[in-house]
């Protein structure tokens, strides 16, 4: 019960560049602690924050959740493809996932698409609870860990 209130104090707003360096940050533990079956990061996290700045903030609508000033994770959103959803390792199961998965749903009333690796079972977990559906599969030709992945799909009329 006390993680509700943890999650009420949690807000979700628009990302921007001053927030770039945080979030590369974010991605980069979140990666190493829940996936531990990625190739080593050969990114330097000046390199992670470059590309937040340069590829992320400008082809995606990205969302931070924030807790007394803190980032705890974000979103990102490329059309109707949620192209990345991490959160500090630290912060897991306690709701916050689910509130960027929300913000991320409503601005995407037709659907959402996503690609998550096969061996990301909590991922899959996750998704799965929140609605979504397989809709391929593929041996890791269209992603750079070359590993194997699936396209999971939520739309309005297959929510729970």
């Amino acid at each position: 019960m006390g993680d509700v209130g943890m999650v009420g104090m949690t807000e979700i707003r628009l990302a921007d560049a001053a927030d770039a360096a945080v979030i590369a940050r974010i991605h980069m533990a979140s990666r190493v602690a829940a996936m531990p079956y990625l190739p080593p990061q050969e990114r330097s996290h000046d390199q992670v924050t470059r590309w937040i700045e340069d590829v992320l903030l400008k082809t995606c609508r990205m969302w931070v959740a924030v807790r007394d000033t803190e980032i705890l994770g974000y979103a990102a959103l490329g059309g109707d493809m949620l192209e990345h959803l991490y959160l500090r390792p630290d912060v897991r199961r306690q709701g916050i996932g689910t509130l960027l998965l929300d913000e991320v749903r409503r601005h995407s009333p037709d659907g959402v698409s996503l690609h998550v690796f096969e061996q990301n079972t909590d991922a899959r977990a996750f998704y799965e609870w929140h609605g979504f559906i397989v809709l391929d599969t593929s041996d890791g030709r269209r992603n750079m860990e070359k590993l194997p992945d699936m396209t999971l799909r939520w739309t309005p009329d297959s929510a729970r």
